[in-house]
């Protein structure tokens, strides 16, 4: 018995550290890791602080839409954009930036980094840098991980590249096929919990899909998420780049 209770032990021992593992390199607010940006502090009027940032793109289904809307309101967002498709879309790369928005790095080919060796992330990491930079003459200061996951050498690889990363606070699963109410729902709620600790809201959104080949993915229900939140009065848009250093 004594024998069989040892065993027990160490079993629930490992599925703890299995389950702390997990946590600290993919639970978005996690810190165990290292540091990420995530939000800074929210506005101490009425309004609350709101950065809407996307990822994977871009997409010439969802970007162009996108940028129209942004426009229309005069807001900045950020766009974590992937390599491949910058090298694939230059024109629609350099529209994103002529149009003043912030670009994040978010790898060349979209891997699960936390996976990896530090020889591929680092390979992962310049190569979007670098695509971006010859595209677009823009360089990256902000990178989000895919699947926000991470380690401490991924982290660290970053931080050695000038790149400073950015996780959220808010998910609205907006990759998923559950519709406009629920995607809002998620992000309302996210944003009350946040704006409750006096933290602004660091909102995780897309604009493409990372599998993207010849017909592009949908984008249309964040499309229309994006525009219901450009028109709530009581919301103040930003970007991270406003939160470093905070």
């Amino acid at each position: 018995m004594n024998a069989l209770a040892d065993l027990g032990a160490v079993a629930a021992a490992a599925g703890l550290m299995a389950g702390g593992y997990a946590y600290a390199a993919n639970w978005p607010t996690s810190q165990i890791f290292g540091r990420t940006l995530i939000a800074g502090p929210n506005d101490t009027g009425s309004t609350h602080a709101v950065a809407l940032t996307y990822d994977d793109g871009p997409s010439p289904r969802n970007t162009p839409a996108l940028l129209d809307l942004l426009a229309e309101h005069n807001v900045t967002a950020t766009f974590f954009l992937i390599g491949e498709h910058v090298r694939k879309h230059p024109e629609l790369a350099r529209r994103v930036a002529a149009a003043g928005h912030v670009i994040g790095n978010h790898t060349s080919m979209h891997p699960n980094l936390a996976k990896k060796n530090k020889a591929r992330v680092r390979e992962e990491l310049t190569r979007c840098q670098q695509t971006i930079e010859d595209t677009i003459g823009v360089k990256p200061v902000l990178f989000r991980p895919p699947y926000g996951a991470r380690t401490r050498s991924v982290l660290r690889t970053a931080r050695v590249l000038g790149l400073t990363p950015v996780m959220w606070n808010v998910t609205a699963h907006d990759w998923d096929p559950i519709g406009v109410p629920a995607i809002l729902s998620r992000i309302d709620k996210g944003m009350a919990y946040n704006r409750s600790r006096g933290k602004a809201s660091n909102i995780l959104l897309h604009d493409a899909s990372h599998l993207d080949g010849a017909e592009p993915a949908s984008r249309a229900d964040t499309i229309t998420v994006t525009r219901t939140l450009l028109q709530r009065p009581a919301l103040r848009f930003t970007t991270p780049l406003e939160w470093l250093g905070t």
